[in-house]
């Protein structure tokens, strides 16, 4: 995409500088993209001291909007998919690529099966009143297939789901 002159932020928390920029149009930051921001109460070099909200990140960098956005947030999914929704960021998101995983819960999501379910279900649903469409998924039959810990035949414990909103102006 930055070849093609796109503008493309990469956020990785395992780089060694802040900032990389690569070419003209690719930049890396040691950062990941998380449901919460920093306390500042708690020193830097705790956990989460380099994850911020996306709706931060972009008041940060000066962005409006992001054409694309591809995450594989490891099981954060879900409750940073939740933020976007809550705090209509996701409404700024002209198409959406998502990994998510049904192994297990993810994190700070907890409940019985059918609570976790339901909370998954609430999130996609919201997707699509906000006038975002599903138009490609893709199971990876590499991974284990898992749902919620338990085996389960021609499933897979992760997808990844592509989503355009069609109010994208």
């Amino acid at each position: 995409m930055a070849n093609s002159g796109c503008e493309v932020h990469r956020f990785d928390p395992s780089l060694k500088s802040a900032h990389i920029q690569e070419g003209r149009h690719l930049w890396h930051h040691r950062l990941s993209i998380d449901w919460r921001d920093p306390n500042p109460a708690i020193a830097a070099h705790k956990l989460h001291s380099n994850t911020k909200k996306l709706g931060t990140v972009l008041n940060e960098f000066g962005h409006q909007k992001i054409d694309v956005l591809k995450a594989d947030v490891e099981s954060a999914e879900w409750k940073i998919l939740e933020n976007l929704i809550l705090e209509d960021v996701v409404e700024q998101i002209g198409q959406l690529v998502f990994e998510v995983h049904i192994h297990w819960p993810g994190f700070e999501v907890s409940g019985n099966d059918s609570t976790v379910v339901r909370y998954w279900y609430s999130l996609l649903r919201e997707l699509e009143l906000k006038d975002f469409k599903l138009f490609h998924t893709y199971k990876d039959l590499s991974k284990p297939q898992m749902f919620l810990k338990k085996e389960a035949f021609n499933a897979s414990s992760c997808y990844t789901l592509s989503w355009v909103n069609t109010r994208w102006k």
